[in-house]
């Protein structure tokens, strides 16, 4: 079985019931992990989580099939989770495959989630086409889609969210659905909400949690690299690396930057930044906490055609990342810093 993240939604419950191997891919590696984790609560019997790297059974084919055979030491269900890059996990789900053909014994369901993978992968191959066996493909994240994906969090948490509030939350985690996720949980907790007894959740209530981006998401490092903050860009781009975050929604946050300074650099003319009143600053998307920071960077890029040449750059970073999605991780810090190194000494 082959589904996608358009069709995921509404088949996966389907999936869980009738399929024993999972395979997520794509290049949104965000919304391939939330996938995968709500396709484990809809497992029979999910039980406790075994997890194994894709470089362990790489190393060891063998060892996957060994130990989806086993048994708990209390004889309790359980399901394995295994983080892969690539194929990694192809030889290992091969033979496990294979030994189960062979009558080796019903095996507990397992769980690739597999980054720098697509549909097109040995692995996928081996799979999409078994009624045992679920390939999921997730493509790069859009506004419309991670808003539906927010709704569907904040409906299972027990949270009504109007489709403006679950907007706001997709654009405030920058289009990445496990940001997206921490943030209905904790307006989940903030307003006591439950499925068993939901609550409506307003702009004021969104307002109380900081449901921006400042804490979790990418804001820190569009403001490093943006404004020339030369101490702070190594350390954002660590920790975009250590949070794993999705390459492709960290690009998008750095595209959604640049078109609105120039949609401000255009409603400003010959005027200042400090000339906008508050009604133009509503329209223009300047919130009170990232005002001193957009208005350095405007002072950085607004003059001449260095937005256009910004834009162009980051539209050709994109092209990269997109055809080139094993190195996402690489091209994007790089492309980060050289923008980051121009800012720089601009600010000088």
């Amino acid at each position: 079985m082959k589904l996608t993240n358009r069709d995921f939604a509404a088949k996966v419950r389907g999936a869980a019931q009738g399929c024993g191997i999972f395979f997520f891919c794509g290049q949104d590696e965000a919304g391939a992990s939330a996938a995968a984790n709500e396709l484990v609560s809809w497992l029979p019997e999910p039980g406790e989580r075994v997890e194994m790297s894709g470089a362990e059974l790489r190393g060891d084919p063998a060892k996957l099939g060994d130990e989806a055979r086993t048994t708990s030491l209390f004889g309790d269900r359980r399901h394995i989770w295994v983080r892969a890059s690539g194929d990694e996990a192809h030889e290992a789900l091969k033979v496990l495959v294979e030994t189960g053909e062979s009558g080796a014994g019903e095996a507990c369901p397992v769980i690739v989630v597999a980054t720098s993978a697509t549909d097109k992968s040995r692995t996928a191959k081996l799979l999409e086409k078994r009624k045992d066996a679920l390939v999921a493909m997730f493509y790069p994240p859009d506004l419309q889609s991670v808003t539906r994906s927010v709704r569907g969090l904040a409906d299972g948490a027990g949270v009504r969210l109007g489709g403006d509030l679950a907007e706001r939350i997709a654009r405030a985690a920058n289009l990445d659905v496990r940001l997206a996720r921490s943030e209905v949980e904790k307006l989940a907790l903030y307003l006591d909400a439950s499925a068993q007894s939901p609550q409506t959740a307003n702009a004021e209530d969104l307002d109380a949690i900081g449901a921006a981006s400042e804490d979790d998401g990418f804001t820190p490092l569009v403001n490093a690299v943006m404004g020339g903050q030369a101490p702070k860009v190594g350390t954002e781009l660590a920790r975009m690396k250590q949070l794993g975050l999705n390459p492709v929604g960290v690009l998008l946050a750095f595209e959604r930057r640049a078109a609105q300074l120039a949609r401000i650099a255009a409603a400003l003319g010959s005027r200042s930044f400090g000339d906008l009143d508050r009604g133009e600053e509503a329209r223009l998307g300047i919130f009170f906490k990232e005002k001193r920071d957009i208005g350095q960077q405007l002072a950085l890029w607004r003059h001449g055609d260095k937005l256009d040449r910004l834009t162009q750059r980051l539209v050709a970073l994109h092209r990269e990342l997109l055809t080139n999605s094993q190195a996402a991780e690489l091209l994007l810090a790089q492309g980060l810093a050289d923008i980051a190194r121009v800012a720089v000494a601009r600010a000088r």
